[in-house]
């Protein structure tokens, strides 16, 4: 069996947060990452009231393109989060935990991740000029705000930082097969930046 996780364990680890959470009067939104659109990343987002103060949200992001001259950021990422509210919930500042699990395969780029790389090969240089192919999971600790514009319109800045374990292949070039190493590597700074729309039900 391979050491890597698998895409349907980190899916079901990441929503596993979600499942304990005892239900109350429901208040429903439905939210995109303008910043994470802009990155040619489609991404939606669902976040629901569990009680007056806290909400549970969930964001699932997909890249699938290739671009010109082999140059690709292919990813997707899920990340679900539990959050407390100062005041009341989808009104003001928030404070979130939050985790992650992903894959990606990116070649040719430079790769907007900021942040310190360590005990492994720094994923950020090494796009650069091979491709690197893997898995990621880890968690983060999450401060943002809404502002109420219309009865249904929600706008929600965020900012995350945290931690994230990856698993890695790399490749000399966009569509060689033969892979030079595998390996491990950590990833510590900011792992979420959003500034959304939501639609509140």
């Amino acid at each position: 069996m391979s050491r890597k996780p698998s895409a349907a364990l980190l899916a079901a680890l990441c929503l596993s947060c979600t499942a304990f959470i005892p239900r109350a009067k429901a208040q429903f939104a439905l939210k995109t990452n303008l910043l994470y659109d802009a990155t040619t990343t489609p991404n939606i987002g669902a976040e629901l009231a569990v009680s007056q103060k806290n909400t549970i949200n969930l964001v699932y992001g997909l890249n699938p393109w290739t671009f010109s001259d082999g140059k690709k950021a292919k990813h997707w990422v899920a990340m679900p989060e539990f959050r407390w509210w100062n005041c009341t919930a989808f009104n003001g500042s928030f404070f979130g935990v939050h985790a992650m699990g992903g894959q990606f395969n990116a070649a040719k780029v430079n790769l907007p991740i900021p942040g310190a790389f360590f005990g492994g090969d720094n994923i950020r240089t090494g796009v650069k000029d091979s491709r690197m192919q893997g898995t990621f999971a880890g968690v983060g600790a999450t401060y943002g705000y809404q502002w109420s514009i219309t009865r249904h319109f929600n706008i929600e800045a965020e900012i995350g930082v945290g931690y994230n374990h990856i698993w890695y292949d790399k490749y000399p070039c966009t569509e060689c097969g033969n892979k030079i190493k595998s390996g491990q590597t950590n990833y510590a700074g900011i792992t979420k930046l959003g500034l959304s729309l939501m639609y509140i039900f």
